[in-house]
């Protein structure tokens, strides 16, 4: 079950980055999307934490 947390990890991680890639060039300041976007930034980092937080706990 750990090697799950750690795909699910990297997943998130991955999506991330090729969410900021998708982004470059958009004027996104535009419609309050800034402010979502860093929301969602700022959760899924967090939940990154947890997961790796609680790592020990999805042993099998």
């Amino acid at each position: 079950m750990s090697l799950n947390v750690d795909r699910t990890i990297e997943d998130l991680d991955q999506s991330m980055r090729e969410l900021r890639s998708a982004l470059r060039g958009i004027p996104f300041r535009a419609g309050g999307f800034k402010n979502t976007h860093d929301k969602l930034t700022r959760a899924v980092a967090h939940l990154v934490v947890l997961l790796d937080a609680s790592r020990a706990t999805f042993r099998e």
